[in-house]
Parts: structure tokens; C-alpha cells; sequence
């Protein structure tokens, strides 16, 4: 069986070590990538990886 490639925003949340409010905040703001089906909100696994392989880029960056 596949693996999920989408995590609730409460999932997404933990993973990105913030409170689910911060989350849903973010999830509005479209600071967190997400999608809807249906009436569920869905954060797909790709696009939250790419997000923060990026800030982790921009991080490193401003180190310097």
C-alpha cells in the first residue's frame, strides 16, 4: 500500500514543531502550502518539504 502524501494541518503542526492554531494561521496566510478535498484541509508531503528546504536555504544563507 502507498504511503499518504498529504499530513492534516494538526500533523503538519507537529512536524513543524507549532501549535495547531499557528498552523491553521499560517495555512490562511499561505505561509504553509495546502489543499482542499472535500471538507477536509489537506497539507501535501512535497510541497511542505520543498517549503522547508528552502527556508532552511534562506537560513543558512543569512548565517553569513
Amino acid at each position: 500500500m502507498n504511503k499518504p502524501q498529504t499530513l492534516s494541518v494538526e500533523e503538519a503542526a507537529k512536524v513543524l514543531g507549532i501549535g495547531i492554531t499557528t498552523a491553521y494561521a499560517a495555512v490562511k496566510r499561505r505561509e504553509i502550502p495546502s489543499i482542499r478535498i472535500g471538507g477536509r484541509l489537506l497539507v501535501p508531503k512535497p510541497a511542505l518539504e520543498r517549503m522547508l528546504r528552502c527556508e532552511t536555504s534562506l537560513d543558512a544563507a543569512s548565517d553569513r
